[in-house]
């Protein structure tokens, strides 16, 4: 039988983090870094900003999926300082000091959330659908420029970048997730913010899955993600394309059949 790849989640024990565990369970050895236990699987209980006292978790590890932040868009400068950006750094240093082959950042649709000030996207933000024509209207790609809309989107750009120094000069590979929006009752209908960038909890599975499991070759590259939906403001085209990601749901309409 073929060992088990051994994964470490930070916040293993919050949603994103427990939709993991409860399906790919059977598939990957997981283990949790967060600020409390995770029930089901082994688990360090330590903040990310104390470099020793985290240190351990990372021994032995194939993949760290790194979700540990203070997820508010709104977040204080400090806040932000200690719990995105120094705990960012400390998950890719120990990562590499451990020979840990590759780090899953949870980016956010906040490292691009300055786009929803222009037209088209802003109309798709706001509701306002009669506005656009349905598929015929420019949507971001990962070829746009950062337009982070908060210090939460400047340190989501940051771990994007500390990714790419640690993968040409440390031999660390790297993918990050523009994540959009994964709600905890998986209803995107909540508004038109969540209907343009809901990720559905199965779609959240099969990407990271697909993150985990890519050829060693394959180094480094980021991507939007988002389940397929019928206002959609980012492109999910190279997730597709590169990854093989296949959404199952759609906000907005059924998905049609192939």
């Amino acid at each position: 039988m073929t060992e088990k790849s051994k994964v470490l989640i930070t916040g293993g024990a919050g949603l994103i983090g427990s939709l993991m565990i409860n399906n790919l369970g059977e598939k990957y050895e997981f283990s949790s870094l967060d600020l409390r236990k995770a029930e089901t699987v082994p688990s360090t209980v330590a903040n990310l900003d104390d470099f020793d006292a985290i240190s351990p978790a990372f021994d032995g590890i194939d993949t760290v999926i790194h979700l540990a932040a203070d997820p508010s868009p709104d977040g204080s400068w400090e806040s932000n300082l200690q719990n995105n950006f120094i705990a960012t750094y400390n998950v890719f240093e120990l990562s590499k000091r451990a020979g840990v082959k590759r780090v899953i950042f949870a980016s956010s649709n906040h490292s691009e959330g300055g786009n929803y000030l222009d037209a088209p996207w802003k109309h798709v933000n706001e509701g306002n659908y009669h506005l656009l024509e349905q598929d015929n209207y420019e949507l971001v790609t990962e070829n746009h420029r950062i337009r982070p809309d908060g210090y939460y989107g400047v340190a989501k750009a940051y771990g994007e970048a500390l990714g790419s120094y640690y993968n040409d000069y440390h031999s660390l590979s790297s993918f990050h997730l523009r994540i959009g929006w994964v709600i905890r009752d998986n209803d995107p209908t909540v508004s038109s913010h969540g209907l343009a960038l809901w990720l559905s909890h199965r779609d959240l599975v099969q990407i990271m899955d697909l993150c985990i499991s890519a050829p060693e070759s394959y180094r480094y590259d980021i991507f939007n993600a988002t389940s397929d939906n019928t206002w959609k403001i980012f492109d999910i085209a190279h997730a597709k394309e590169a990854l093989g990601y296949k959404p199952a749901d759609r906000a907005g309409s059924e998905l049609k059949s192939d």
